[in-house]
């Protein structure tokens, strides 16, 4: 199957513009603090992109159409509301890392963290749940929690943040992060559900931070 093409809006970064590929973006957000960048399916839709701000775009969805059939479409149904949705993003693994919280309806965030100068995908995706579990729990609510991400599931369940990845200077704010996550889990009782998200029928999930 041919990869379709996109491109790349860099509101911020070592130069801003769009970019035809993915490697001419990344050469513009590496090592760049605060980067900010998005992918397009149209050269149009990026170039309009670039003169609004960076914050109307993060996380919109692309259209979608799912290829199950409609007995499957049936069967699984439509996400529950009552629910946040939490997703992580990385460039490069390990690269710059952040993640964040989003209502599932509103898509309105809630909360946010990073970049950080590094950490992994996975790392991202298990803090964002504890992160969302807290924040619940804080607020005394009974929503439930989307994430796309079996691994950083399994990761909360076992109260243990099960990475590779190998503490340095560089990556010591995300290991501290850990740390208070894993004592967290491990200090604190709670109800709330949390739930894969059916990217194959609902599309990317709401907190999808829509870039490469």
């Amino acid at each position: 199957m041919t990869k379709k093409k996109k491109y790349y809006t860099v509101w911020k970064g070592h130069h801003t513009g769009v970019f035809e590929t993915w490697d001419d973006c990344k050469a513009q957000i590496k090592g760049f603090d605060g980067a900010q960048y998005k992918s397009f399916v149209t050269f149009d839709a990026a170039k309009k992109a670039l003169k609004g701000n960076y914050k109307d775009y993060i996380g919109k969805s692309k259209t979608f159409k799912s290829e199950l059939s409609e007995a499957q479409l049936k069967k699984i149904g439509q996400p529950n509301y009552n629910s946040i949705s939490v997703d992580a993003a990385s460039s490069g693994n390990p690269g710059k890392m952040e993640y964040r919280g989003v209502d599932t309806k509103s898509k309105k965030q809630l909360f946010i963290q990073g970049p950080f100068e590094e950490g992994t995908n996975n790392i991202g995706e298990f803090l964002a749940i504890v992160h969302a579990l807290a924040f619940l729990k804080k607020n005394n609510s009974n929503r439930i929690i989307y994430t796309d991400s079996k691994t950083a599931m399994s990761w909360v369940r076992k109260k243990n943040c099960n990475t590779k990845l190998q503490l340095n200077e560089k990556n010591k704010p995300v290991f501290d992060l850990v740390k208070r996550a894993v004592d967290w889990l491990n200090t604190n009782t709670y109800k709330t559900t949390i739930v894969k998200w059916e990217t194959k029928v609902w599309g990317e999930i709401p907190a999808d931070f829509g870039r490469k």
